[in-house]
Order: C-alpha cells, then sequence, then structure tokens
C-alpha cells in the first residue's frame, strides 16, 4: 500500500488530535477531582486556601520546633540520673539497712540523700552536688559509688 503526502498528514494529524484529546481528558478528570467537593468556589480559590494552610502550617510547625527545643532545655534540669547503693557502715549492725541515694539532673547536679541505720535509730543526711561535686561537705566513697551508678544506669538505658 502506497500512501500518498495528503494521507501521511491526515494520519499524523488524527494521531496528534488523539494525543491531545487524551491529555485534555486526563487534566479535565483531574480538575474535577479537585473541586468536587467544592463545586462554587473555582480552582484558583482553592488554590489559594491551600497556600494559606501551607504557609499556617509552616508557621505552627516553627512553634512546635521552639517548645520542642525548649522543653528540651528544661529536661536537662529534671532528675534523670538514680544510683542506689545499699551497705551496711557498722560491723556490729546485720544486714544492708544503710542506704544511699543519688539524685541528679543531666548536668549531674542534684542532691545524695543518706540514710545510716545504727541499733539506737536511723539518721539521716543530704548532700548538694554540683556537677558531680558536694563544694560544702565532703561525699563519702559509698556516695561517690551511688553518683557513678547513677551515671552508668543512664548510660546504659
Amino acid at each position: 500500500m502506497n500512501l500518498t503526502p495528503e494521507l501521511l498528514l491526515i494520519v499524523i494529524y488524527f494521531f496528534w488530535f488523539l494525543i491531545l484529546t487524551i491529555l485534555f481528558l486526563r487534566l479535565y478528570f483531574y480538575y474535577l477531582r479537585v473541586v468536587k467537593n467544592n463545586k462554587k468556589e473555582s480552582l484558583v480559590k482553592l488554590i489559594d486556601d491551600v497556600l494559606k494552610k501551607e504557609k499556617d502550617n509552616e508557621k505552627s510547625i516553627k512553634d512546635i520546633y521552639k517548645t520542642c527545643d525548649t522543653i528540651k532545655k528544661d529536661a536537662r534540669l529534671h532528675i534523670q540520673k538514680i544510683g542506689l547503693l545499699r551497705f551496711n557502715p557498722f560491723k556490729d549492725t546485720g544486714g544492708d539497712q544503710s542506704f544511699i541515694l543519688a539524685l541528679v539532673d543531666a548536668e549531674d547536679t542534684g542532691v545524695v540523700v543518706s540514710s545510716l541505720h545504727t541499733r539506737v535509730g536511723t539518721r539521716w543526711y543530704a548532700k548538694k552536688i554540683i556537677k558531680g561535686k558536694s563544694s560544702e561537705y565532703a561525699l563519702s566513697d559509698e556516695e561517690h559509688k551511688a553518683i557513678r551508678e547513677a551515671k552508668l544506669l543512664h548510660e546504659t538505658a
């Protein structure tokens, strides 16, 4: 079969028209899907609403990041590390009834509470800890151990 230039041109035009029709229909059906629930509004109005919501979302996300940063900073001041050491400071009493409790934050600042149990009674002592050390009172070996245990438990958790 011999195609004449006119017939070839008609076939090319036909396929070109078919491709344009398919593209137009796809675009038209996409448009209908976009405006399906908002038939009273124009596409421009819908796009403006989407852009406004996006801007509001960006502001909200910035506020959320700011709040998260504040919470992270505040959380460093909360008790994060706890160390408990039971021991027997006196040879004449049985069992490990005495204990030391270290409660410190991320910067190793907090308090060490010591309880010394004797036959006569129990004594309680508290020492302020700043960056893992007490500036006012000397820490006992057991108190140092309790602080180290608090750090170790926090690192392994």
